[in-house]
């Protein structure tokens, strides 16, 4: 019998390894062939549970049996906001909602292709953690600080800003300080996991450093058309800097540890879920990795405040208000009268009151928002535009230069970044904001004037 003979007697393709081994026993023990042979396969499919103490079927009936995980029957459902979404988002959303344990999904309006889940994603799990579902930058995160400084401050002072930007933190794929920074979350129990603490030294270095990618630190004026009595502030501009960054390298080996360690307890029935692959919360390697993505989290957090700190100081301000989210991060929330473990891929929290930062591109504004607590998006809105090409693709289509001399000329000064992350390489915010009304309601805008992004090619996971 061959593959396609075995596959159409009920074979499994994850199981025709035993099923020929099987073959070659019977013809050897028993000298079966032919029509007694594959009705013997077809008894092994229908019950392998009466084969496996058999000394021809007994390995391939253990494989038939050896899990007990199973995809559900009905997929659980997801709705998705906005509509310039590629197919290859809604197949991966798809997938993860064929998960054992999912108990809930959405797809924000900045979704595109991500490792597993796709960035925009949200997915709500039972008793269940997917690292790849939180991804490699372990709480990437959005940091604003309003200045006491006047907006003209910007253009008169240019220079010290743009001083401040350089020499305030740094950019590029495993970019360090030679004098490591300081910060209370140095002083945590980093021994929680084998990987953090092996990690420590290389996470205290890079301590106040952006990454790459999409990473960004920004100084830019904030607008507020009303008061805003959480904020503080009165209508009216103000100086900000913003800044996106994550947990660095340690964040991205936590999550190849972990997501290796739940893909290696796939059963074969579910190998092609990949990089969906979860750990139960009561598992030792699942309570590891909820502590150690925790501790990431407040790395992420102290990362953007060593950031601020640096910034703000060389530029001589004053912070008299901020806001700051996490959106690659995983929490545990009530929906639906019960506990789940709600995955946010690359989704801003909005929960009833929350605030939280959605930016633009380099050249589009981003937004202070508030959560509305929408139930079908599990309070969740997107974390940006959202990508619409390829870095590939991008760099043969724009050239940097052409684009950093546009936005100068547009008031707005580029001081490093690459081809793949110019402005049309993203959705218009605007309609992005315009497909989530339901989902947060704009507080104020923020308008970058003057942004550093890595130069040097090199990329990360949104």
């Amino acid at each position: 019998m061959n593959s396609r003979q075995l596959i159409k007697a009920g074979i499994p393709d994850y199981a025709l390894k035993e099923a020929f081994a099987a073959i070659q026993k019977a013809v050897k023990l028993s000298g079966l062939r032919g029509k007694e042979l594959k009705q013997n396969m077809q008894a092994v499919v229908a019950a392998p549970e009466d084969f496996l103490e058999d000394v021809i079927y007994a390995e391939l009936a253990a494989v038939l049996t050896e899990d007990e995980q199973t995809v559900p029957v009905d997929p659980i459902e997801y709705q998705t906001w906005g509509s310039d979404i590629d197919d290859a988002s809604h197949a991966q959303m798809q997938q993860a909602c064929r998960l054992p344990g999912a108990v809930g999904a959405a797809l924000m309006p900045d979704a595109h292709v991500g490792y597993g889940l796709p960035i925009g994603g949200v997915l709500a799990m039972e008793g269940k953690v997917i690292p790849y579902a939180v991804g490699v930058d372990i709480a990437c995160r959005m940091k604003l600080s309003i200045l006491d400084a006047p907006v003209e401050a910007l253009t008169k002072n240019f220079h010290y800003f743009k001083t401040a930007i350089e020499n305030g933190t740094q950019f590029g794929v495993g970019s360090a300080w030679q004098k490591p920074q300081s910060h209370e979350v140095l002083d945590r129990d980093w021994s929680i996991t084998k990987v953090t603490r092996e990690n420590k030294d290389k996470a205290w270095k890079q301590l106040g450093t952006s990454g790459s990618g999409n990473h960004f630190v920004e100084f830019g004026v904030v607008t507020l058309d009303v008061a805003d009595e959480e904020l503080g502030l009165a209508a009216g501009s103000y100086v900000a800097l913003l800044s996106h960054s994550g947990s660095r390298g340690t964040g991205a080996s936590v999550c190849n540890t972990y997501s290796s360690i739940a893909q290696s307890r796939l059963s074969r029935k579910m190998k092609e879920y990949g990089r969906l692959a979860w750990l139960d919360l009561d598992s030792e390697a699942g309570k590891e990795y909820w502590e150690a993505m925790n501790l990431m989290g407040d790395y992420a957090a102290a990362n953007h405040a060593v950031i601020h700190k640096n910034v703000v100081k060389l530029v001589g301000g004053h912070v008299i208000a901020s806001v700051e989210n996490h959106h690659n991060f995983a929490w545990k929330e009530i929906h639906d009268g019960k506990e789940v473990v709600v995955h946010r891929k690359g989704a801003t929290p909005a929960g009833p009151g929350v605030l939280g930062i959605i930016p633009g591109s380099m050249a589009d504004p981003a937004f202070i928002v508030r959560g509305k607590g929408n139930d079908a998006s599990l309070h969740s809105a997107s974390h940006g535009a959202g990508r619409r090409m390829s870095r590939t693709k991008a760099k043969s289509l724009f050239n940097y230069k052409a684009v950093r001399n546009d936005l100068e000329k547009k008031g707005v000064h580029i001081i490093s970044a690459g081809a793949d992350e110019v402005p049309n390489v993203y959705k218009d915010i605007r309609e992005v904001m315009a497909q989530q009304q339901d989902l947060v309601e704009t507080v104020g805008r923020f308008d970058p004037k003057i942004v550093k992004m890595c130069g040097d090619g090199s990329r990360a996971e949104d």
